[in-house]
């Protein structure tokens, strides 16, 4: 059992950047693969940055080179930096972390891209 806290979600200029954080407990959080989903209204969730357990990590085309996932084993943290942010990056962020058919949800925060 993995427990999931997100931290900060907020509003954000175009072109700003914010710093999501998630923390996680209850489980070896070094065996997990943990990202970042993310859903905009009237939209399907979609990934956008993960950290396979085994080093490598993914990203949604879109945020390519503007986000970059890190994650600490040590401290059960898993953190998404966001920069030169756009309109379209505004939506629900949610961590999540998987192990095997299992996966688990953090409670979402918001964030806002406006002018």
């Amino acid at each position: 059992q993995v427990q999931l806290v997100e931290s900060g979600g907020g509003l954000v200029q175009p072109g700003g950047s914010l710093r999501l954080s998630c923390a996680a407990s209850g489980s070896i959080f070094n065996y997990y693969d943990i990202g970042w989903y993310r859903q905009a209204p009237g939209k399907q969730r979609e990934l956008v940055a993960v950290s396979f357990s085994a080093g490598s990590t993914h990203y949604l085309d879109p945020v390519k080179g503007r986000f970059t996932i890190s994650r600490d084993n040590a401290k059960n943290t898993v953190n998404l930096q966001m920069n030169s942010m756009k309109l379209e990056d505004t939506a629900v962020y949610y961590c999540y972390a998987a192990l095997r058919t299992s996966i688990y949800w953090g409670q979402g925060t918001q964030v806002t891209v406006s002018s």
